[in-house]
């Protein structure tokens, strides 16, 4: 099976989301380091959509100055955006496979689509 993961190096839940999918067998990753390679506003929407989660959902708030900048309250469209041009603002990690998507935080919820 392959997983992409979005992922942050400096994150701690981050790293134990990617070392759970790569200590499961048969399991092929790619990692995307998304602060140096950003995903587009429409991936994320993909990826938010099949998560079944609001781009709000998935703000990172902390560290940021995404609620000075009102996201939270922002449309889908405006997220996705601010998002796309500066992906600090964009929570971490998202897990892809092909049983659908996940925001591990807890990087357990890896599990779920594995």
């Amino acid at each position: 099976m392959k997983a992409t993961i979005w992922h942050n190096p400096a994150c701690g839940t981050s790293r134990k989301t990617l070392a759970i999918l790569q200590e499961t067998p048969g399991t092929e990753v790619e990692v995307i380091e998304y602060l140096k390679t950003p995903p587009s506003a429409e991936k994320l929407a993909q990826l938010y959509r099949d998560a079944c989660i609001a781009p709000q959902a998935a703000l990172r708030t902390r560290g940021t100055d995404a609620v000075e900048r009102g996201l939270p309250e922002a449309d889908d469209a405006t997220v996705l955006a601010a998002m796309a041009a500066d992906p600090i603002l964009i929570e971490r990690p998202l897990v892809e496979t092909a049983k659908g998507v996940r925001l591990c935080r807890p990087q357990e919820k890896v599990r779920e689509i594995l």
